[in-house]
């Protein structure tokens, strides 16, 4: 805010449909009317000097004929009125007129009603003219004996900013106030009087403090948070007061109220580093995310959990503290169990993650226990990434964990299976004593996997472990037991002509019971499973090759050839693939042959290409586990300045960030901060130019960006020497954009300028254009409204677009569920790939999910995935295929192409523009 601005305390809705009334008109309604007509012609009084019309005429009629009326609707006009009124001539004088109100006021002061006193306190502390409050200040001193506690807290408030402002008026108010708090009993009225005690005499208010310090407790919530803040303050400028303050802090910690405990628990961190302090404010935030229904409560006090376990003092305090933080997982949030789960996994140590893992446990099984939810799903893949960390990096714990997460490899949501499914092949390829354990658990769920990418993983895998006969055998029989009786399409062709008997067909193979939307059972033959798996259940490579017995070798064929029948057949609903037929095929002719060269590739090259990525993904496991610790390590050089405490200059000690300071910038959108901070992000750099400098009125916008909302903060200047009148500034919005409210008109002097203020609000992430125009009237001239054209403002969409993270499954999940794909043409003068792809990442805001290892080296190409979320929770993907024309040169500039896709039509529109547009700036 500029020190220019005035002020708004009062917002009042304006209705611009209606023609304004003439000024004879509203003179005789005041003078004459009703009191309905009378409050009528007020109203509209009000908005005609809110758009800029002076009207002094009718300042003594509402002194003569409203101002002694007791009505309360016209008391409450009258207050908003003398607010905006002019009350100074131009020299600067106070009209005489004032002293009149005046008069009334001190009336209103002494009035019986304690409605009209209250409000009238009120309406005083927006006054800045000291020759109206100074008769008035006898009356305001006798409000703080008044009967009732709301005109008690307003003459305290009145109070307050009178001293604030003209000091000479009431000198001795801190003293007044201090011996006011000391006899008061209401909690409002002393919390006012102690927040005007701490701004205008800190040291009577800590006197105050000392005298109730033990009391602290039994106050009010209100007057409790200001305490806080009070302690803070002292605390923070004078560390030598932390032990006379830190056990009221303790013991605001039990507060009835969870505003006090988040505050006294942000305080105490701030105040002291010992473990017990951390242990309570710890202890105090999880008791907030447990007890507080709101979800965005929770989420904000996690992310201060989160912020004390980035210390590196902090986090073994945090440690002990791991059971009671998975107590949140009972919030049905999936953001909230998202960031508890990453929360707990990082301060999981060997120490705890037994314990760890039990509630895991229990939470799998408790995601089959309750009703299907849209969430249930995907909170049960967070257990199982959660549980197979805690397997990678404890080791033993995996056998505890794999019997519970096997039965999830029949689960009818492939994800959570497939990531089962990773978990198990990792914990078998790195755990030699856990392959029994595995194969045998993998034989008893086998039969029941209904899902194809799933039963081919489980194939993959007992056909790449199972290395004894009895292991071998017992997965045969466990496919020829999913299959049926073979040859399938002969068997499906008796059983629709009847000629299989009932007891044939059950030993032919299990039936499964299905229920029907009817409620009936059915029965599921060997076609419809091989269906329901696509006709895919075949591979059986591993175990083909290693098979010894040529009747095992047989068996394995006629599957296959039984299986490439059945989808060649007329019998399935969906004929099997082309890509089937050829891998069907490949899978016959290796068994045919069996070749060393296949049996190399069989027995060793596989194992080996999964041992070498695993040893990878945990290598960059590693990697980054030991970045963040050296980002939180606290480093101090030899040659550091050692700081004395007794040295140091009072404004130094009071360098560091005030948190109660930080919060409020945080509800603001952290603006001043960022602009503090980043020099690129200054106002003047965000500024607009709107018209031309030779235009009869130049304008230019300050284009805000926060969050939902976009605040223009236009200036308009008037180049002419001519009054203008009824300057409006117009504006309209293309795009998923809404101008809140529109701006009133004003009245320019000649070389006169002013700040018109504009909300516009945001929907979604797409391009969005503001344009508009400015008409006036010259005073004195005949013709028509005049007008300025406005340049368009375009807006941004980086500032809601963040880099984002997921996983290779969810990528290629919503890469085929998203409608629309945007296909931009590279067009670049970049020589480099590597170049163009960092380019195109900064100038998205999108993050890299290719790993660095896949896109290291040259071969002429390159293919990178990229992703980012929008502030509005939109996704948003890329693939990037790029080339290095090596034929035309070293110096040939990349060509390639670039796939966005999104959900909405806008976003993949808007992210293909901002990418032609960085692409142009690049050849510049």
């Amino acid at each position: 805010m500029t020190a220019a601005e005035n002020v708004c305390y009062t917002l009042i809705n304006v209705t611009s449909d209606s023609e304004p009334p003439s000024e004879v008109s509203l003179k005789t309604d005041l003078e004459k009317g009703e009191i309905k007509a009378k409050t009528e012609a007020l109203k509209k009084v009000i908005i005609m000097i809110l758009n800029g019309e002076k009207l002094p005429g009718l300042l003594m009629t509402i002194i003569r004929f409203v101002l002694p009326l007791q009505d309360h609707t016209i008391k409450k006009l009258l207050l908003v009125f003398w607010e905006i009124v002019p009350k100074t001539t131009t020299d600067g004088k106070l009209l005489q007129e004032m002293i009149l109100v005046c008069d009334a006021y001190r009336k209103d002061l002494q009035h019986p009603n304690e409605f009209i006193r209250g409000s009238t306190l009120r309406f005083l502390c927006k006054l800045k003219e000291p020759e109206l409050l100074e008769p008035l200040m006898p009356a305001i001193r006798a409000c703080l004996e008044h009967r009732h506690s709301y005109v008690r807290r307003n003459a305290v408030l009145a109070i307050y900013t009178i001293y604030r402002n003209f000091e000479n008026l009431i000198p001795d108010a801190p003293e007044l106030i201090h011996d006011f708090l000391v006899n008061e009993k209401d909690a409002s009225c002393k919390r006012n009087a102690f927040m005007m005690l701490i701004h205008a005499d800190q040291d009577r208010a800590l006197d105050y403090l000392s005298t109730c310090i033990d009391q602290v407790h039994t106050f009010g919530d209100i007057l409790q948070l200001v305490i806080v803040e009070l302690i803070y303050k002292v605390c923070h400028a004078n560390p030598s007061e932390r032990a006379r303050f830190i056990r009221c802090i303790y013991n605001l910690l039990q507060s009835s109220s969870p505003a006090v405990k988040y505050e006294a628990a942000g305080t105490l961190v701030t105040l002291s580093s010992a473990p017990t302090a951390i242990k309570a404010a710890a202890q105090c935030y999880i008791d907030l995310i447990i007890k507080e229904s709101d979800n965005n409560v929770k989420l904000i006090v996690l992310d201060r959990l989160i912020e004390l376990k980035e210390h590196p003092t902090h986090e073994r305090v945090l440690q002990d503290l791991v059971m009671d933080i998975l107590r949140v997982l009972s919030t049905p949030d999936l953001e909230v169990r998202k960031k508890t789960l990453q929360l707990a996994l990082d301060l999981v140590s060997s120490r705890n993650v037994e314990e760890l893992v039990i509630v895991l446990k229990k939470e799998v099984i408790k995601t089959n226990n309750v009703s299907e939810h849209e969430d249930t799903d995907k909170y049960r893949q967070l257990l199982v990434r959660t549980l197979h960390s805690c397997s990678v990096r404890f080791p033993d714990m995996a056998a505890n964990v794999i019997p519970v997460l096997m039965e999830f490899l029949s689960d009818t949501n492939e994800a959570a299976a497939a990531d089962v499914l990773e978990f198990v092949r990792e914990a078998i390829q790195r755990f030699d004593n856990l392959r029994p354990l595995v194969i045998e658990k993998m034989l008893e769920v086998f039969h029941a996997i209904r899902t194809v990418k799933i039963y081919r993983g489980a194939l993959w895998i007992l056909g790449e472990y199972c290395s004894t006969k009895e292991d071998i055998q017992s997965v045969m029989t466990e496919v020829r037991r999913s299959l049926g009786e073979i040859p399938i399409v002969e068997n499906e062709i008796k059983k629709e002509t009847g000629e299989v008997k009932a007891e044939d067909e059950v030993s032919a193979a299990p039936a499964q019971k299905l229920v029907t939307e009817m409620g009936t059972y059915v029965t599921q033959s060997a076609l419809m499973a091989a269906r329901r798996a696509g006709n895919k259940r075949m591979f059986v490579r591993c175990s083909d090759v290693r098979c010894l017995f040529q009747s095992f070798v047989a068996e394995a064929m006629l599957i296959m050839v039984t299986v490439l029948h059945l989808g060649k057949s007329s019998l399935p609903k969906k004929p099997i693939t082309d890509d089937d037929v050829d891998r069907i095929s490949l899978c016959l002719k290796v068994l045919s042959e069996c070749s060393p060269l296949m049996n190399d590739i069989f027995n060793k090259e596989c194992r080996k290409s999964l041992s070498h990525m695993l040893t990878v993904r945990l290598e960059e496991e590693k990697l980054s586990q030991k970045k963040e610790s050296e980002k939180r390590n606290v480093t101090v050089q030899p040659d550091d300045p050692i700081s004395f405490m007794q040295l140091t200059a009072k404004n130094e000690m009071t360098s560091k960030e005030d948190q109660f300071q930080l919060s409020l910038l945080a509800a603001m959108g952290n603006t001043q901060r960022k602009e503090a901070a980043d020099p690129l992000a200054s106002k003047l750099n965000k500024v607009t130019q709107l018209t031309g400098f030779s235009d009869p009125v130049y304008a230019e916008a300050y284009v805000h960006v926060n969050q939902y909302d976009i605040v223009l903060d236009v200036l308009v200047v008037n180049q002419t020497s001519d009054t203008l009148q009824n300057c409006t500034l117009e504006l309209a919005t293309l795009g998923d954009l809404k101008l809140v409210e529109k701006p009133s008109p004003l009245t320019l002097a000649p070389h006169d300028f002013a700040n018109i203020k504009a909300n516009v609000k945001v929907a979604s992430t797409e391009n969005g254009i503001i344009f508009g125009n400015i008409v006036y009237d010259v005073s004195g001239a005949a013709s028509d409204r005049n007008c300025v054209v406005l340049s368009d403002i375009h807006i941004d969409i980086m500032d809601y677009i963040q880099p984002a993270s997921c996983t290779d499954a969810e990528f290629r999940q919503m890469w085929a569920e998203f409608e629309w794909e945007n296909k931009v043409t590279v067009n670049t003068n970049i020589i480099d790939l590597n170049d163009y792809l960092q380019h195109i990442l900064k100038s998205t805001n999108m993050k890299c999910l290719t790993p660095e290892k896949a896109l290291s080296g040259f071969c002429g190409f390159m293919a990178a995935n990229l992703y980012a979320r929008s502030i509005f929770g939109e996704d948003a993907l890329a693939n990037v295929s790029i080339e290095k024309p090596i034929h035309l040169g070293p110096e040939a500039p990349v060509t390639g192409h670039i796939r966005i896709r999104a959900k909405s039509q806008g976003m993949a529109l808007s992210l293909g523009d901002k990418i032609n547009l960085s692409q142009k700036k690049a050849n510049v």
